[in-house]
């Protein structure tokens, strides 16, 4: 069954000297507030459209990885997954990397790493950024 999530922004003002909230609606997990400065300089409490997209995408990476490894016979003890995306004003998103260390006692490296290649390339939220570099570092702990 297909569902659906919603968040939404209340922004006031012009782009660097106005302000946002962002608000998780289908989960009602917070506010957020966001500004142009929190996205091109320091985040100083405040959050950003790249932060955001790192969040969704650590997370459905991590997903992907422990049902493929799982699948595989190898399920994880933990998994630990940043993600760094990279935003240049007056270009965008530049890139992301992803750094992923997991504890999977049945798993060797090599396997691991593979596994860790196929969560990057199929995880939803990657499918969503084609078009952005995606790299990643896959260790076992």
């Amino acid at each position: 069954m297909a569902t659906t999530r919603t968040a939404h922004t209340e922004w006031e003002g012009d782009l660097l000297k106005g302000s946002g909230e962002v608000t998780l609606d289908s989960s009602g997990a917070g506010h957020y507030p966001v500004t142009w400065a929190s996205r091109a300089e320091q985040p100083e409490g405040r959050t950003s459209p790249e932060e955001l997209i790192a969040a969704a995408h650590s997370s459905c990476f991590s997903m992907a990885l422990a049902n493929m490894l799982t699948q595989a016979g190898t399920p994880p003890t933990t998994l630990t997954t940043k993600a760094e995306v990279t935003f240049q004003p007056g270009t965008g998103i530049t890139g992301i990397h992803l750094t992923v260390q997991g504890r999977v006692p049945a798993a060797d490296e090599e396997a691991f790493r593979a596994a860790a290649e196929d969560a990057k390339t199929n995880c939803p939220v990657s499918q969503a950024l084609t078009g952005t570099t995606i790299s990643l570092t896959a260790t076992l702990a």
